[in-house]
């Protein structure tokens, strides 16, 4: 049989479950998508997004996040009217369709390799919480893998098409989420010891400065294509981070007469805005203590994940192969385990994820030596071995099937170790369903926010952001009121309701002042929700 003969069998044996998992992936993503009550950070974007959607206006504020989200899910609101469901849909199929990145590596890894690792991006539970999660988390880990994948594939075949792949998914990469400079970070430390494989696993007789020659001459037959390259990332950066003004009177993207104005605040703009936030104006905190929690989220997380990943990276470096991809993947991941934690704010589970993306390769070279380890006590009927392979495939499974079960489908409490505080405990749907009917038919003021907490003494800070923290207090509702079209405003206690013209349909209070707002809203049914996984209750009336 011929080599092509062999690469088109290997492409055959691997494409089929690849696409299987995958539709799999989107089936585990997409089935009750919208079930889940809105978290904090979930609430913030789904927020926004409906202020921009509604005023034409966007300017990028790195307190938000990247722009990636706020802009894709526009269209989606326009088309499916905005929910829980359509909010979360784009992070669902990016995270769906992130199997298929496996393929991008088929010629590094070896077929069941490819297939394990499509089928820990598919099917690892916390990939799965956070594809169904409105967080830029998710697409940078997903991007960023597409990126390398198509670099990995470029260097196997030459394509031009892997190399525009690259840095298209490269582009966006840099739009989800300011973590981006953690990949970098880590991507330049990998890229830096893989550069010295060569010299420790290589051929002894070529200098570091024969393969700098090389690479040159390379880069100079490709520099048409790295032109054109760079031209499409950076016009998927400036589409993404350039301003659109409501009224025309700012630059504007769609204003060619302000064009000028609109590449300095999309290249340099968004730099100086992004180093003031995550730079100048930023608090330190405990880096060894971020470590160990980062490692402990690791361990109660992905377990199996983590401890394959391992396997993987020393049976690949002491077995004699080293392949680069592999490598790259390992030095990414040990680089992750430090850099994250010291740019994150605060130990957050979603934080992981950025761990696990290259964890999930190591994780399929040591999942495929464990499938292979108990295929042959299988052909040698050797019951201890097969034994001891059934037995660690299984715990593999089985904790992930726990997982998943329990923390990505089931309730949010504060045994769900993928919950993060800010998720709330209980269903905020019926709110939504008792607010939108209250406000049927309603002129004027929708909602009034009551107590100190809560209270803006100028509604309009909540235009855009940043906003004040009592704002910040009232997370996720402002999303749920805001896509029903409520007017808002707040009072600083319950006293100051008498000074409205009227009383709103929709009455939201701190818990102490249940008691006052009881006498004055006798017709007004009162339920009380959970707003985080612990002390964090609010009161809500609505008018019957």
């Amino acid at each position: 049989m011929s080599h092509a003969d062999d690469s088109a069998d290997h492409d055959g044996r691997v494409t089929l479950p690849v696409v299987a998992l995958t539709l799999l992936a989107l089936v585990v993503r997409l089935v009750g998508l919208g079930t889940r009550s809105f978290h904090w950070d979930e609430g913030r974007v789904g927020y926004w997004t409906l202020r921009f959607l509604k005023t034409g206006a966007f300017e990028y504020r790195p307190v938000a996040g990247g722009p990636f989200l706020y802009l894709v899910d526009q269209p989606v609101f326009a088309l499916l009217g905005p929910s829980d469901f359509s909010a979360r849909l784009v992070v669902a199929l990016v995270g769906g369709l992130l199997p298929l990145v496996a393929l991008l590596f088929r010629r590094r890894l070896a077929a069941d390799e490819t297939v394990v690792f499509a089928a820990i991006l598919a099917l690892s539970p916390t990939l799965v919480y956070y594809s169904r999660f409105l967080r830029g988390d998710l697409p940078l880990a997903a991007f960023s893998l597409v990126a390398l994948g198509c670099l990995v594939s470029l260097v196997d075949t030459g394509r031009r098409r892997d190399l525009y792949g690259a840095a298209l998914a490269g582009a966006l990469a840099f739009t989800t989420s300011g973590f981006i400079v953690g990949y970098v970070a880590c991507w330049l430390v990998a890229g830096a010891l893989v550069f010295d494989h060569v010299r420790v696993y290589g051929d002894a007789r070529q200098t570091a400065l024969d393969r700098v020659s090389g690479y040159g001459r390379t880069l100079h037959d490709w520099v048409t294509p790295l032109a054109r390259a760079f031209l499409l990332f950076v016009a998927v950066f400036i589409f993404f981070y350039a301003p659109r003004s409501a009224d025309g009177s700012g630059p504007d993207l769609w204003n060619p007469l302000t064009f000028p104005a609109v590449l300095e605040e999309a290249l340099y703009g968004s730099l100086r805005k992004y180093v003031g936030v995550w730079v100048e104006y930023r608090d330190g905190h405990e880096f060894l203590a971020y470590i160990a929690a980062h490692v402990e989220l690791l361990v109660v997380l992905a377990a199996p994940l983590f401890l394959l990943g391992l396997f993987g990276f020393a049976a690949e470096r002491y077995a004699g192969r080293n392949r680069s991809v592999v490598a790259f993947a390992g030095y990414w991941a040990g680089a992750s385990l430090l850099f994250f934690p010291v740019i994150t704010e605060l130990t957050a589970p979603w934080v992981i994820v950025h761990t696990l993306a290259p964890t999930s390769l190591l994780a399929a070279v040591g999942g495929a030596k464990l499938v292979r380890f108990a295929r042959q006590g299988v052909s040698d009927r050797n019951a201890a071995r097969t034994g001891i392979a059934a037995l660690l495939i299984l715990a593999v499974v089985a904790q992930a099937g726990a997982l998943a079960a329990s923390n990505v489908y089931g309730p949010s409490d504060w045994d769900n170790r993928m919950a993060q505080y800010g998720q709330p405990a209980g269903d905020l749907d019926a709110m939504a369903t008792n607010a939108s009917a209250a406000m049927a038919g309603n002129e004027g003021i929708d909602v009034v926010y009551v107590g100190d907490r809560y209270y803006l003494a100028d509604d309009s800070a909540e235009d855009y952001p940043p906003v004040p923290e009592s704002w910040g207090n009232r997370l996720p509702l402002p999303w749920y009121f805001e896509r029903m079209d409520a007017e808002t405003t707040s009072v600083s206690n319950a006293t100051r309701l008498d000074t409205l013209d009227e009383t709103p349909p929709v009455v939201v209070a701190q818990p102490q002042y249940r008691a006052a707002l009881d006498e004055r809203l006798t017709d007004y049914r009162v339920d009380e929700y959970e707003l985080a996984l612990w002390n964090r209750n609010v009161v809500v009336y609505t008018r019957q």
